[in-house]
């Protein structure tokens, strides 16, 4: 499975305005092939979207690309300040993106690797993935294949910020995370997002 993560910066204030306008020209497009996740930016880079979107393959998306869908692409043109794709190719051990209610706040954190890194840093993580994911879910992760190179992302469901920082701080004390990646990665970014009500992952 491959994940699309396209990003869109807009216009402060407008985030309302383009998820209703998302909402609405979903009703065909998700005919076509589902929507994985939506969700806007709460804390870190602000005035994002991120829409996520499952393929089997890049044939299966370039197929669904070339479709012609009524009111589709939604019309927030007009936002759109700044956009970008990402192809992810999940990890052995990451969920199927399907629709479930995980929590009300998801932290995305992107990694950026070393040239080669990626599959030290899966093994280590597949050596201790069950254990972390006991404290709570991990709604997916993966490699970047295409879009900016070598990143590693991974996606976490949290009640609130504040169960958020109790499992960080039960994860450390009890050693199950973080797995030994030391050296692996050379820069490292989060951002706290919220799924849009129309999201299938909440």
């Amino acid at each position: 499975m491959i994940i699309e993560m396209r990003t869109y910066r807009l216009k402060p204030g407008s985030i309302p305005e383009a998820e209703k306008r998302f909402a609405e020209g979903l009703k065909e497009r998700v005919s076509v092939s589902p929507l994985g996740a939506f969700f806007h930016t709460e804390v870190g880079p602000l005035n994002r979207i991120i829409h996520c979107w499952p393929y089997e393959d890049m044939a299966h998306r370039a197929k669904v690309r070339a479709e012609k869908i009524p009111g589709w692409p939604p019309k927030i043109q007009e936002f759109i300040e700044e956009m970008e794709s990402k192809i992810v190719i999940a990890a052995p051990f990451s969920p199927k993106m399907e629709p479930r209610q995980l929590g009300g706040l998801y932290e995305i954190r992107t990694y950026t690797m070393l040239p080669g890194a990626t599959p030290t840093v899966i093994e280590r993580w597949a050596e201790r993935i069950e254990g972390r994911t006991k404290l709570s879910p991990l709604a997916f992760c993966g490699h970047t294949e295409l879009g900016p190179l070598n990143q590693w992302i991974h996606v976490w469901a949290y009640k609130d910020a504040a169960e958020r920082f109790a499992i960080r701080d039960k994860a450390r004390e009890t050693g199950a995370w973080p797995p030994n990646t030391r050296g692996q990665f050379v820069k490292q970014e989060n951002m706290f997002v919220v799924p849009a009500a129309f999201s299938p992952l909440r």
